[in-house]
């Protein structure tokens, strides 16, 4: 399990390339990179902001719930921080099992709860104004689906 909050951009095909080698004996492989939308009209900045160590330690709950509901061999998380811009990737989710069901089944998991529950707070930023970035209900939504009721 690799799992990294950094300021710094990374290399994604790297990051996916250096996940597949580490991975023996898995049938898949699945990777997702979010990346920074110029949502708000002339967006100049994403200033991502989280607690160190703290965020760490969520990240690793989420990531071993995962490992948890689904036959994996290796999770990887990486969320940058700081400011970023309008295409700068935000964070990458690698999944890796024997079967895609599962790598499938987990990196949507993962990604679902770092959406909602992963300590980041985020502000946008453009030449009028700057405003935090709200919850919203869809992502909250979203979370049912993983409910073990």
């Amino acid at each position: 399990m690799d799992i990294r909050v950094q300021e710094a951009a990374f290399d994604f095909g790297q990051e996916a390339q250096n996940f597949a080698t580490r991975q023996v004996g898995m049938g898949a492989i699945v990777t997702f990179t979010g990346i920074v939308r110029d949502v708000a009209a002339g967006l100049d900045v994403m200033e991502i902001e989280h607690y160190p160590g703290m965020t760490e330690k969520a990240l690793t709950k989420i990531a071993e719930d995962a490992a948890s509901r689904w036959n994996l061999g290796d999770i990887a998380i990486i969320h940058r921080h700081g400011k970023l811009y309008a295409q700068d990737m935000i964070m990458m989710v690698a999944t890796a099992s024997a079967h895609r069901k599962d790598a499938f089944e987990a990196a949507e998991f993962l990604m679902d709860y770092l959406k909602s529950r992963a300590p980041f707070w985020k502000k946008e930023q453009t030449r009028e104004a700057q405003d935090w970035v709200a919850a919203k209900d869809e992502d909250e939504d979203a979370l049912t689906r993983w409910d073990e009721g």
